[in-house]
């Protein structure tokens, strides 16, 4: 069997506001079906409406004790990067241990997340980041960021709408038209298209900012209007369709081009990633500085260090009388959507990882190369690495 002899370990995301878990009843049933033992924080499932008792009934052990848990699974199933666990009073890195495997969203190239990651490295653990995952055909049914990027998309229009002290849409009323907000989307990959498709929902006049040819196209054909970046398709593309880390003249030169439509904009959505690397920054304080008061900014790629050079990870700010959201889990707003599509993610992404009740680190499956951080002490992810100068 799969899973044979392995005892996989869910805790409860202890995030402030996220509300996902890692395992659903369902995926724990096909564990078990594949020969695993898994234990599940009690009330680790209740953020998305998944009760202790559905777990047990699919074969999950409900563990009341989170260090029980650290201490006894082979592998560690999170949604999130570990945190430090009020609770107990201790870092969820310091209950792991040395040969421990853990796989969730570390976003490793992320300032914030330097010093954790560095602990992980020292205590043996071997560390991958959903977020690394390829945009290959193969590792469709795994990956996690376009499924949480879907959600992330889609929130974010409606949250930066709820901040808006103006309607989006156009309105008729009695004493004249109300004209519509105008939202600014940078980034047209998977949560940029979708922020583009909710605003049009709501009725938004739509902008949207890509360096991929294909990508602005995409957001043309749901009804937004492109602003030419000026940026060459051979700097902008990278592997698998994605956005290359630019040279900072042409992150100057980009910066230029989309000046005057995020001023003039009531709203700017920011998405733009680079995989494995520091979201770039394309939004100045000056340009905030010259918004509208009341205008806002919901940067979506603040897992990444932000789109914003203004943003604070994990709040939302006022500055120059625009409000800046950094909320880091998104997805975790829409909890029920979002871990039902998370933990199918990660059973297929763990179905690849182990064979014959062995863990495989195979740096020859580009999927596992490209999203393993850190094992036997060794710090290998090349976007980790560049920060931390260390190449």
């Amino acid at each position: 069997m799969q899973f044979q002899g392995l005892i996989f370990g869910v805790p409860k995301e202890i995030m402030p506001g996220e509300r996902r878990v890692a395992a659903t009843p369902e995926s724990v049933k096909k564990f078990v079906d594949g020969g695993a033992q898994v234990l599940v924080e009690a009330g680790g499932g209740l953020g998305s409406f998944f009760s202790d008792a559905e777990y047990e009934a699919a074969g999950a052990t409900v563990v009341a004790n989170v260090e029980e848990l650290f201490q006894k699974s082979h592998v560690i199933l999170k949604v999130k990067e570990p945190l430090f666990n009020n609770e107990v009073g201790k870092h969820e890195v310091d209950m792991m241990q040395p040969g421990q495997v853990l796989i969730t969203f570390l976003h490793p190239a992320a300032p914030a997340n330097h010093e954790m990651i560095k602990n992980l490295t020292a205590k043996g653990v071997t560390a991958l980041t959903l977020d690394g995952i390829p945009r290959i055909s193969r590792a469709q049914a795994m990956d996690a960021l376009t499924s949480m990027s879907t959600v992330a998309g889609y929130k974010a229009a409606l949250m930066a709408a709820n901040r808006l002290p103006k309607f989006v849409p156009m309105i008729g009323t009695a004493v004249g038209m109300i004209p519509p907000a105008t939202v600014t989307v940078i980034g047209a990959g998977v949560a940029g298209l979708q922020a583009i498709a909710t605003a049009k929902r709501l009725g938004a006049v739509v902008n949207a900012i890509d360096i991929r040819p294909e990508a602005a196209e995409h957001a043309k054909s749901l009804g937004a209007k492109i602003v030419e970046t000026g940026i060459p398709a051979e700097i902008a593309i990278g592997e698998g369709g994605y956005a290359k880390s630019l040279p900072q003249e042409w992150v100057l030169k980009e910066q230029e081009a989309i000046f005057d439509t995020v001023v003039k904009s009531d709203v700017v959505i920011a998405t733009a990633l680079v995989p494995g690397r520091m979201a770039p920054i394309l939004i100045t304080e000056e340009m905030v500085k010259a918004m509208r008061p009341g205008s806002a900014i919901v940067d979506v790629s603040i897992d990444q260090g932000g789109n914003c050079e203004l943003t604070v990870g994990g709040k939302v700010i006022e500055k120059y009388g625009v409000s800046i959201d950094g909320t880091k889990n998104i997805p975790g707003m829409v909890p029920s959507s979002s871990t039902t599509m998370f933990a199918k993610n990660i059973f297929n992404y763990v179905s690849n990882l182990i064979k014959d009740g062995k863990v495989n680190i195979d740096l020859d499956d580009e999927i596992i190369a490209s999203s393993l951080v850190c094992k036997d002490g060794e710090l290998v992810h090349a976007g980790t690495r560049e920060a931390l100068g260390l190449n």
